[in-house]
């Protein structure tokens, strides 16, 4: 039995044995980096304001209703009530336990009588000194709670009612 030759045998050898000399990897000639490239980094701004209040149809004139959010079962709300000026008044005090009240923020939604939103207002209060003097005595909103008066920055009409929520509360 004869053996034949197959003349392509030593072109792809040889071809072969370039290419693993010269290091040819079939790529651009540059390095591979082993780190994988950069995800953008996405940041979604945050919100420059609450959400608008809902219109509210089924308001009494001279009513201030308190909006149910995640802090109306830590705290009593009394005596509010839609002033002149116009001004929501009334008075806050927490109920699920007897700590200091640090800050608190109300909101208040001004409506007329056919439920239009006229405009809001808003109540800061926040302990003065707190972080700088833990422990001491400095004012605070403890025990009775604390009267308050939310007067709307700008207003499109004169208010009938009003709708109140309680956006923070922080308490020792």
């Amino acid at each position: 039995m004869r053996r034949t030759a197959v003349p392509a045998v030593p072109a792809v050898l040889a071809a072969l044995g370039l290419a693993l000399v010269t290091g040819c990897g079939g790529g651009s000639g540059e390095r591979a980096d082993d780190t994988p490239d950069p995800v953008p980094s996405v940041s979604f701004a945050a919100p420059r304001h609450a959400a608008e209040p809902a219109a509210y149809q089924k308001l009494s004139r001279g009513e201030v209703r308190l909006e149910q959010g995640p802090f109306t079962d830590r705290v009593k709300v009394t005596g509010q009530a839609l002033g002149a000026g116009p001004a929501v008044t009334g008075h806050l005090a927490v109920t699920s336990d007897v700590s200091e009240l640090i800050a608190l923020e109300l909101r208040a939604a001004y409506y007329d009588a056919n439920g239009k939103l006229l405009g809001t207002g808003s109540f800061q209060y926040a302990e003065e000194g707190h972080e700088e003097h833990p422990g001491g005595h400095a004012p605070a909103a403890e025990g009775a709670g604390i009267d308050f008066a939310v007067r709307p920055s700008a207003l499109t009409g004169t208010p009938t009612s009003a709708v109140l929520s309680i956006p923070v509360l922080v308490n020792e």
